[in-house]
């Protein structure tokens, strides 16, 4: 009798520990003129600031300002957020979405890859290199479904996802997987780069994003000397002092802000088994500047100044691998097998080169983005983006952003509106609604 009568008791106990453990999310519009202010209240565990960090990114927020404090055994972070357009949060799903998202990070699992087979690739970049790759999955007849491709310092590292283009179905076929992965080692090894070509089946299931940054700190990308030298790269200014009177070493940072830049920067501290205690976020048109309280997992503070050099080359090159070089080429194409080998194909026959790519598919249509660079890292001169438009396709190829080249040319003569300037205003449309149309709030981000 009495056994039965503690179950209840348990009961509310555990209920009670799961209410202690789950964040608050508190939603403020009304006490920032520009930006909305979220606040997070939680017990601090191990890689929750980079959980909040990501449910933001993940979203397409921009993150303004930030303060992080933890204290004992509690977190409070506070983000002031904008969109994409740099406006207040006023779209109720979307506000809906953060505090259901946020509320359980501490339950949050990466998106599952069920139904696709996943491949991991690092290698030496070269231009035509994604040409070749995709014109090797083509003839093996796999679909990409999705995939993400950075390269940084000569280094490349991707993504893919695939299915079997007949079936449909992930690719579970042992000696088919073999052929795969020499074929596309052999792409990646070129002629003198055996030993850091690698291809491999994924099996862990990890946010895209912060697996890339891991793959190529695997790859120590950040201590080689870039092939090509693309011009305008944001060069971060990163710095690493002790603070021991407080026992922490304190990092800061000041460059160019950008789009889930302190995502980058808290993905690389994670991984390297860094500890943010205490962090101030400020961004303003002159650009971002960041300041992290960190310890190692054991609470011990940066002990050498070779350590020190090394979260200063990490941090840098976590920064520069996202960062947008070149023109942003937009393609919005129903869906066919090798239409990735066609279109990257026509690039390397124009000598351009990718330095990000971006692959998805939805209801049998085709986005994909690319930055772009002609083969020594410059601008890609007009005539050859306009001859590789008008080979693949103006109604489907679109250029997002200009080069600085177009702009000046604007300058100059503000009546030319022809060519590729009239494609410059064409968006396929708001990423921030495709991430709200893959989450299921709305039906079509058309």
């Amino acid at each position: 009798m009495m056994q039965m009568d503690r179950i209840p008791v348990l009961e509310e106990y555990e209920k009670l520990i799961v209410r202690m453990n789950t964040p608050r999310v508190m939603i403020d519009n009304a006490g920032c003129v520009d930006s909305t202010r979220i606040m997070i209240d939680s017990v601090r565990k191990d890689g929750i600031l980079l959980e909040a960090i990501q449910v933001l990114t993940d979203l397409n927020l921009s993150i303004k300002k930030g303060y992080v404090s933890s204290d004992g055994r509690w977190n409070m972070d506070v983000f002031h957020v904008t969109n994409l357009d740099g406006n207040k949060l006023t779209d109720d799903n979307i506000i809906n979405c953060i505090e259901q998202s946020l509320g359980a990070i501490h339950n949050r699992r990466s998106k599952s890859i069920d139904g696709m087979t996943v491949l991991e690739l690092t290698g030496t970049d070269r231009v035509g290199l994604l040409s070749e790759i995709f014109a090797v999955l083509s003839d093996l007849n796999c679909n990409v479904v999705e995939s993400k491709v950075w390269t940084h310092n000569g280094r490349i590292a991707a993504l893919i996802h695939l299915k079997d283009c007949d079936s449909g179905n992930p690719i579970e076929d042992s000696q088919k997987i073999d052929k795969i992965e020499g074929r596309l080692r052999n792409v990646l090894k070129g002629d003198n780069d055996i030993r850091s070509a690698k291809t491999s089946v994924s099996l862990a299931v990890t946010h895209t994003e912060r697996r890339l940054h891991q793959m190529m700190f695997v790859d120590r990308d950040y201590d080689r000397t870039p092939i090509i030298e693309t011009s305008g790269r944001c060069r971060p200014l990163v710095s690493v002092q002790n603070c021991l009177e407080k026992e922490y070493s304190v990092v800061n940072i000041q460059v160019k802000d950008r789009p889930k830049l302190l995502f980058d920067v808290v993905c690389t501290l994670t991984d390297m088994q860094y500890v943010v205690f205490h962090a101030t976020i400020n961004t303003t048109e002159d650009g971002a500047y960041l300041e992290f309280f960190i310890r190692h997992i054991d609470g011990t503070p940066i002990s050498s100044e070779a350590e020190k050099q090394r979260v200063i080359m990490c941090l840098r090159a976590a920064i520069e691998r996202r960062a947008s070089e070149g023109v942003r080429l937009e393609l919005f194409k129903p869906d066919k097998p090798g239409l990735l080998a066609d279109v990257t194909r026509t690039f390397r026959e124009n000598a351009i080169n990718v330095t990000q790519a971006e692959i998805s598919t939805t209801e049998g249509m085709a986005l994909n983005i690319f930055y772009v660079t002609d083969a020594i890292g410059n601008h890609v001169d007009a005539r050859v983006v306009d001859s590789v438009m008008h080979r693949i396709g103006s109604d489907y190829l679109r250029v997002k952003e200009p080069p600085l080249m177009y702009s000046q040319k604007a300058d100059n003569d503000e009546q030319n509106t022809s060519g590729l300037g009239a494609a410059v205003m064409v968006s396929l449309g708001s990423l921030l609604r495709r991430n709200l149309y893959n989450l299921g709030l709305i039906k079509s981000f058309s």
